[in-house]
């Protein structure tokens, strides 16, 4: 009879928050996460990965799907709920992370849209839970950091385009 490993359990916890100011209004801001098109162009992963397949439902109790990753694996799969959206205040999801078959993490993200004068300072606050071993909490935060720049890139974008 042989002995099957068993594979050892664990919760590592980790937080962060990512703030960032637009030269635009609440508004603008909150519809680059609600139409489906422009989350597109910016909720991706790095250039090299290629575009990522992307589904969004974006309601309360509505879906986003982001399936990507590098040229030969592994594959990361992004599966988020919308839990409570406040038109151009708030947006709450719970999202799940995996590396191929694996469920890396389970996380409660919150987006708030803060007018001051004609800026918008988006406030980013994350919490994770990090599942059986996988505790990188610095990369999840680079990743998420990276994502924000993509947002902020489409911001711009709009913003010279006249959009």
């Amino acid at each position: 009879m042989t002995q099957q490993s068993v594979r050892p359990r664990s919760v590592t916890h980790g937080s962060f928050t990512i703030e960032r100011t637009f030269d635009t209004s609440p508004a603008r801001v909150f519809n680059a996460f609600s139409d489906a098109q422009i989350k597109k162009r910016w909720f991706t992963g790095p250039e090299e990965w290629g575009p990522d397949q992307h589904e969004l439902d974006f309601r309360v109790g509505g879906r986003e799907t982001s399936i990507g990753g590098p040229p030969g694996g592994p594959v990361f799969k992004y599966e988020a709920i919308y839990q409570d959206i406040v038109p151009d205040e708030r947006i709450v999801t719970t999202y799940d992370m995996w590396n191929d078959e694996t469920l890396i993490s389970v996380s409660v993200a919150t987006f708030e849209f803060k007018s001051e004068g004609r800026k918008t300072r988006l406030v980013m606050t994350e919490q994770d839970a990090f599942l059986d071993g996988y505790d990188d909490k610095g990369s999840r935060e680079e990743g998420s950091r990276l994502i924000m720049d993509g947002l902020e890139r489409e911001i711009k974008r709009q913003l010279a385009a006249g959009e």
